[in-house]
């Protein structure tokens, strides 16, 4: 008895023990064998053409997992519809999150969505690595230290568009279509900073709603002002739209038709508007272009088709489609970096230290972060289409 007693004891002291000593690290989203990966995106709806992006991103993972994976875990890459419909974001984010366990948000499509869920992942200390968004506030360390952005930013597309217009016609009146929300102000005011305060009244303005079926009645609007020089940001559709409608009201400003960097596809955009009525288009862009002569022999791009082809059939080798496998690639990058040790905090302090090139950048254009600078690219380029392929401006 008394020896029973002693054992039901020592077993409670052991109990105790054991209680008392901390679990062994758990990541959510994280196992011997797979890293499991959250993102939204538009595959639906108004803004659709954007779902190269995450699909871009997909067929990176799809290569990566075939050659092994990233430390010997596969990448098990959640993508959910949100439609660019905020709401959704919200909805789809929190299911990722919240049912899927995610270990994190990666790439996630669009700044008006991504704006929707980046309170919510950051007081959840959730990582939202490398959004796919072209807002300069997801650049913001001191007030969403989890949130990181792989593309440069609408202010800086704005800036350079400025830069252009007072080098080549200073005297330029200026036409300007934007998309109302977040990102189109962001533009704006890159496009007004860089004109200055006396330019920036040769601007007559126009809004835009992502959801508006058409854009034809405020392009029509914009035409009468027989501005110099005409801006559109906006979605590929609605790019589309101003594109053709400008064009066919017998609009040709002098100085130059701008678009935004993320609706330069020529297969999405260009082409349904019209090739003949798109040459001249200047836009921002920091990615080589396959269809630029001057990369015919560039082996790595060769590589880079040949995979999509393989691991990513039937996406159109676009730009939006580069964007995509370049994120992707950044967060590879971030989780290589984190060997073993794939807690949330250790990839989020990987993801603000990283270095690293792409057979997609341009010459001179680089990925690099850091603690005080979450935004992965900051260089960019002007380039020109002919009618056929896209040109970089010298």
């Amino acid at each position: 008895m008394v020896r029973f007693k002693f054992l039901i004891a020592a077993g409670s002291i052991a109990a105790l023990m054991f209680c008392a000593m901390p679990a062994a690290a758990v990541t959510v989203g994280v196992t011997d064998k797979e890293i499991v990966i959250g993102a939204t995106g538009a595959l639906s709806g108004a803004a659709s053409a954007y779902s190269s992006l995450t699909r871009g991103s997909a067929g990176y993972y799809n290569m990566v997992n075939a050659q092994g994976g990233v430390n010997g875990r596969q990448i098990r890459f959640l993508l959910r519809d949100d439609a660019y419909s905020p709401p959704r974001t919200v909805e789809q984010t929190r299911k990722l999150v919240e049912q899927d366990k995610v270990a994190f948000m990666a790439g996630q499509q669009g700044s008006l969505t991504s704006a929707a869920v980046k309170s919510y992942l950051n007081d959840a200390k959730v990582p939202q690595m490398f959004t796919i968004a072209a807002l300069s506030a997801f650049n913001d360390p001191k007030n969403y230290p989890w949130t990181t952005v792989s593309l440069p930013s609408a202010y800086v597309e704005g800036r350079m568009t400025a830069a252009y217009i007072l080098k080549t016609n200073p005297n330029s009146k200026i036409a300007f279509l934007l998309q109302n929300d977040d990102a189109g102000r962001d533009w704006k005011r890159g496009l007004t900073e860089g004109l200055g305060p006396e330019k920036s009244k040769a601007i007559t303005e126009v809004t835009f709603e992502i959801s508006d079926p058409s854009v034809d009645s405020q392009v029509l609007t914009l035409s009468q002002s027989k501005a110099d020089a005409f801006i559109i940001v906006g979605p590929p559709k609605a790019t589309t739209q101003a594109i053709r409608r400008a064009y066919d009201t017998d609009w040709r400003p002098a100085t130059g038709l701008f678009i935004a960097s993320y609706a330069t596809s020529i297969e999405n955009v260009l082409t349904p508007a019209g090739l003949d009525k798109s040459k001249g288009l200047i836009a921002p862009t920091f990615l080589k272009d396959p269809s630029d002569p001057r990369w015919a022999d560039d082996e790595s791009l060769k590589n880079w088709a040949a995979n999509m082809n393989k691991y990513n059939p039937g996406v159109p080798h676009d730009a939006l489609a580069r964007m995509g496998w370049l994120t992707a690639q950044m967060v590879v990058q971030a989780i290589k970096q984190a060997g073993n040790d794939l807690s949330r905090e250790n990839l989020m302090k990987q993801a603000t230290n990283i270095k690293m090139d792409s057979e997609l950048l341009l010459p001179g254009v680089t990925i690099s972060t850091s603690p005080t600078n979450f935004g992965a690219i900051q260089t960019m380029r002007l380039q020109q289409f002919d009618g056929t392929r896209w040109n970089l401006v010298p």
